[in-house]
């Protein structure tokens, strides 16, 4: 606990709009993560972004996660399904739970209290048929009353540009923020790619297997990937972008000092 508010603080000086707070597979660290979230928000006084997903749980117990984070002040919310446990390879609902994330989304929107992100796919969601699909369905999710899009990781800004060029003409108008993950180590991002079913970019494999069993010298690579990127997305426009920082801030503040943002 004390090593993440340090890393909180360390981030602070870039003035961020907001920290996220995830969320535990199957809502396995629940009461964990809307506690931390109150503690961001209201101890160390900093804007807050509360991942919350249907999966494995009561529309009650959803709704009363939702009662909480309003109680508290915290309407920054990203509205998701979330992924099945670990060892369950596909989603299954709870019986007596929302379906989808946009069930979420409907049920934050008739709050009237927050401020709603939900997630988009570059690369397509693992679990959707086709692209067409996948895009229909996150204009449903903003139609129903989602603020912006916060997007899954991709290492080839190309993913990025051409998802958004189709979300708009399907008539998506909020905000597309993509995320980025700057690469700790090997065995990680093909961990996190695997999950996710991102696409590893041949050029990039190439480089990763120069560090296989050398972490420091991956974080190094990473740091310069992810500061390609987002210069690129910053020319071309992008109204942010979302970090997966993972509770570590070395190489998010050296991506940042690198675009000379450093304070």
């Amino acid at each position: 606990m004390k090593e993440l508010f340090e890393e909180v603080g360390l981030l602070r000086r870039f003035q961020p709009a907001f920290f996220s707070m995830t969320y535990g597979a199957a809502g396995s660290t629940r009461n964990l993560s809307l506690d931390l979230a109150n503690q961001l928000k209201n101890n160390l006084g900093v804007e807050t972004m509360c991942h919350l997903t249907v999966v494995g749980q009561p529309r009650e117990e959803t709704r009363s996660a939702l009662r909480f984070l309003k109680e508290k002040g915290i309407y920054n919310l990203i509205a998701l399904r979330g992924d099945p446990p670990k060892g369950v390879e596909h989603f299954t609902p709870h019986p007596d739970g929302f379906r989808y994330s946009v069930d979420l989304v409907r049920e934050a929107k008739a709050m009237n209290f927050f401020s709603i992100a939900v997630a988009g796919f570059p690369e397509v969601h693992p679990d959707s048929p086709d692209r067409d699909n996948d895009i229909r369905y996150l204009k449903e999710k903003v139609d129903a009353g989602a603020d912006v899009v916060i997007t899954q990781l991709f290492f080839d800004n190309r993913f990025f540009y051409e998802y958004a060029d189709l979300a708009r003409r399907a008539g998506v108008k909020v905000p597309i923020t993509p995320g980025i993950l700057p690469i700790l180590s090997v065995p990680q991002v093909r961990r996190f790619t695997a999950l996710c079913k991102a696409t590893i970019p041949e050029d990039v494999e190439r480089q990763l297997r120069n560090y296989e069993n050398d972490a420091e010298s991956a974080a190094r690579y990473g740091i310069e990937l992810a500061t390609n990127q987002c210069a690129d997305l910053l020319k071309a426009g992008v109204p942010g972008i979302h970090f997966y920082c993972l509770n570590r801030s070395h190489s998010v503040e050296s991506v940042l000092t690198n675009l000379g943002m450093g304070i």
